[in-house]
C-alpha cells in the first residue's frame, strides 16, 4: 500500500509508519521543518513540508498524491484554542476535501473516546478540544468517502502487548501507542472494514482477531 500520513512526526504517526514498512509498504507524510523532511528520508519516508493550519485543500490533496490511504493522527493534544481549531477542526475538514481531489477516498482518522477525563475537572480548552474532535468525528462520518474513526482510550508509552479489545463500544481505559499504531496498521491492510467507528482499548484479543472480527458481514 501506499500511505499517507499526517501527523507522521507524532508518537503515535510515528510508530504506525514504522509498523507499514515492515510491512513493505510505502509511507508518506506531511511535516513542518525541512529538517524533519530529510530525518524521515533516511528512513526510506518521503515528506511533504506543509503547515496543516496555513494549506489548502487543494495543495493538501496535491501531496497525498495517488496514495490508497490517508491517515489523519494530528492534533492539539487540547491545547490553546485556536490551534484546535485549525488542526482538530479545519485540519480534518480540509483533509475529507483533499482526499475527494486526490486520487484515493480511504481516509482513516485517529479520533478520541468521549469519556475520556471525564472523571476530572476539565478547563475549557480541553472542553473545546473534545467538541472539536465530535464534530471532526461527525463530518466524516457524513462524507461520501471510505472513511475509518478510531477512538482509542488514553494513551500511554508503555510497551505494546499485541492485544486489545475493539469494538463500536468500548470502555475508556488506556491502552499502549504501540498497540494504537498496530492496531490502525491492521485496520488499513483489511479492505473490508470502512465506513465504521471503532473505539480501542487494551483487551486480550490479538490484534489481528480484533480487526477480523470487526468485519460486517
Amino acid at each position: 500500500m501506499d500511505v499517507f500520513i499526517v501527523g507522521i512526526t507524532g508518537k503515535v504517526g510515528g510508530l504506525l509508519a514504522r509498523d507499514l514498512l515492515s510491512r513493505g509498504d510505502t509511507v508518506r507524510g506531511l511535516v513542518r521543518r525541512e529538517e524533519q523532511r530529510a530525518e524521515l528520508a533516511t528512513h526510506g519516508i518521503d515528506a511533504v513540508v506543509g503547515d496543516i493550519a496555513d494549506m489548502s485543500a487543494a495543495e493538501l490533496a496535491a501531496a497525498f498524491g495517488h496514495a490508497d490511504a490517508v491517515v489523519y493522527g494530528a492534533g492539539s493534544n487540547g491545547g490553546a484554542a485556536e490551534v484546535t481549531k485549525a488542526v482538530d477542526g479545519e485540519g480534518v475538514a480540509k483533509a475529507i476535501e483533499a482526499t475527494r481531489r486526490a486520487d484515493t477516498d480511504r481516509l482513516a482518522l485517529v479520533s478520541v473516546l468521549p469519556e475520556s477525563w471525564r472523571e476530572r475537572e476539565l478547563g475549557d480548552e480541553v472542553e473545546y478540544y473534545f467538541a472539536v474532535k465530535k464534530e471532526a468525528d461527525i463530518a466524516l462520518s457524513r462524507s461520501d468517502l471510505s472513511w475509518l474513526i478510531l477512538r482509542p482510550s488514553l494513551l500511554v508509552d508503555d510497551p505494546g502487548t499485541g492485544a486489545v479489545s475493539l469494538g463500536p463500544a468500548e470502555f475508556h481505559g488506556q491502552i499502549s501507542r504501540a498497540d494504537v499504531a498496530a492496531t490502525l496498521a491492521e485496520l488499513l491492510h483489511e479492505p473490508r472494514i470502512g465506513r465504521q467507528i471503532l473505539e480501542l482499548n487494551t483487551g486480550d484479543t490479538p490484534i489481528r482477531d480484533a480487526v477480523r472480527a470487526n468485519v460486517r458481514p
